[in-house]
């Protein structure tokens, strides 16, 4: 034993260290794979059987009865099935998803209106809508923020409907059941939204459906009502919305464009929208506008003239509809998406602050195409 106290001698006999801790754990070890190893074995053996003995539910034969189903554009297989589960078609989504993804075909369903029968085999109903011969309508999809010009040039795309029978619809507002405020313009009335067509639809009655379809989210937003009490022309509504559709693409942003509009034009400053420049340029689609299309002299231009443009520049949404009834609240005079591929827009109070935001899609611009 030293003076600290600690013991310095070798033992007379150091037993040797056992190896059997070491070899359990081997075995314990290679035992723990075996039973991995088994189980999932045993548990994909038994989602087999399970595939084979147990599949999902499915209906039998060709079905019975009659139910119309409408697919979307841009539905996936998943949302087709749903379409069918609510209506009865199929059985069970499983059944449907697992007929289309054994098919090829299964891509080339149409969007449209199908006449279907109830309680059908998957097989039964994928085939009636890859062959498309149960189609009864078309339909004519009509996204926001589209002008007249490009809802013509959907139409036209989409049906059989020639774009001169379009325009000459358009050239006789009177055959167009336009509300009163409308002052005869055609622009913004045209709701978009997905229509349904049969063989023989004219230009006049699908147009007819679009203004038809206008007055009902009008009604339901209580447009005219809402815009008397807030002393705005309900013409000037739709105007606003129509600019809050081309300038703001995320719901959060609507209201607030909407309120940099109306501050605006209350503090008599010019809107100086590029959106409005485009509309009457034909540029749309572009980040920035040039010198020489913010000096054509028309009274869409919102560099040029102040105050609102003389009508819509597009065809407002419901939402756009219902934030220019219904602002945000907000002192800012200035906005400016910053990331185009996102939406993301940034709002100021001072012209130095709307410089800074500016900055930040120019510094965007430098690592992207999209600008």
């Amino acid at each position: 034993m030293s003076s600290t106290g600690i013991d310095l001698t070798e033992p007379a006999h150091q037993p040797p260290r056992s190896k059997r801790g070491f070899g359990c754990l081997a075995a314990l070890f290679a035992l723990a794979v075996v039973v991995v190893g088994l189980y999932l074995v045993v548990t994909k053996g038994i989602e087999y059987l399970d595939a084979k003995f147990n599949p999902p539910a499915d209906y039998a034969g060709e079905g019975r009865g009659s139910v119309t189903v409408e697919i979307v554009a841009g539905d996936t297989a998943t949302d087709i099935a749903a379409t069918l589960v609510d209506k009865d078609v199929v059985a069970s989504l499983e059944a449907f998803t697992d007929a289309a993804a054994d098919d090829p075909d299964s891509t080339s369903i149409q969007p449209g209106v199908y006449k279907m029968r109830k309680k059908m085999s998957a097989a039964a109903a994928l085939g009636l809508l890859i062959g498309n011969s149960n189609r009864v309508e078309d339909l004519v999809s009509i996204p926001e923020g589209l002008s007249t010009e490009e809802i013509t040039t959907a139409i036209t795309r989409q049906t059989d409907i020639s774009a001169q029978a379009v325009r000459a619809v358009l050239d006789r507002p009177d055959s167009l059941d336009l509300p009163p405020y409308a002052r005869g313009q055609q622009e913004g009335y045209l709701f978009p939204a997905s229509y349904p067509i049969g063989p023989g639809t004219t230009a006049r009655q699908l147009l007819a459906m679009m203004t038809d379809r206008f007055a009902q989210a009008a009604k339901d937003i209580d447009l005219v009502a809402r815009a008397e009490e807030a002393g705005v022309n309900p013409h000037d509504v739709v105007t606003v919305a129509s600019l809050i559709e081309a300038e703001a693409s995320r719901p959060e942003d609507l209201g607030k464009v909407a309120r940099v509009i109306y501050n605006r034009e209350e503090a008599g400053i010019a809107l100086q929208l590029d959106s409005t420049v485009h509309y009457i340029a034909g540029s749309k689609g572009k980040v920035f506008t040039t010198d020489e299309q913010r000096a054509i002299d028309s009274p869409y231009n919102t560099y040029l003239y102040p105050g609102l443009p003389p009508g819509a520049i597009g065809a407002p949404g419901e939402a756009a509809l219902s934030a220019a009834l219904d602002p945000t609240p907000g002192r800012w005079l200035y906005f400016v998406t910053v990331n185009p591929d996102t939406g993301k827009t940034l709002f100021a109070r001072t012209l130095t602050g709307h410089n800074a935001n500016v900055n930040k899609l120019e510094d965007f611009c430098l690592s992207s195409d999209t600008c």
